[in-house]
């Protein structure tokens, strides 16, 4: 058995990484992703955080967040999530009488600093050029990139190439 630990942190900022069951390409499909938005927009209902940066590609999805400052539990926001997306979809069950969508568990990065927040939203941003999806990060449309954009956190034509911060940087 695993003795995998998480790290809690109230108040905290974190990088995620979810996964599909076996990598299925699921996630772009516009009613998955229709039922992913409203997952989110369900859970942030009773249990708010605050989404920094999101990408969601075919068979995986980023995400940056921070918690409230009293609250530590995004494992239980997952769960939520998670459940949300799985029970409005068709899919096979496991033994467990579990929908196959999902990975089990989930990949999660506490912040450090500001220079590792940096590293993660550009890790988000150019997540769909890495994969070959498109050229540019401002051409995914699944993406907060514009809206980051918007903010003046990245010039327009950011993200033709790799971004030197993200050498060896690597969360699949």
């Amino acid at each position: 058995m695993s003795t995998y630990r998480r790290a809690y942190q109230s108040g905290g900022y974190y990088f995620f990484t979810v996964v599909t069951h076996d990598r299925r390409s699921i996630l772009t499909h516009p009613d998955v992703l229709e039922r992913l938005r409203a997952a989110f927009r369900h859970v942030r209902t009773t249990r708010p955080f605050a989404i920094d940066a999101m990408v969601v590609l075919p068979d995986h999805l980023h995400c940056l967040w921070c918690l409230p400052a009293d609250d530590n539990n995004f494992s239980i926001r997952w769960r939520m999530i998670k459940h949300y997306v799985s029970t409005g979809l068709e899919a096979p069950l496991n033994q467990r009488k579990e929908k196959l969508v999902w990975q089990r568990r989930f990949w999660e990065h506490l912040i450090r600093d500001e220079e590792d927040w940096r590293r993660h939203m550009d890790y988000i941003h150019y997540n769909p050029v890495k994969h070959g999806y498109v050229l540019r990060a401002a051409d995914w449309p699944y993406s907060s990139f514009l809206r980051a954009v918007n903010q003046n956190l990245y010039p327009p034509d950011w993200g033709t190439n790799e971004p030197e911060n993200l050498n060896q940087m690597e969360m699949e």
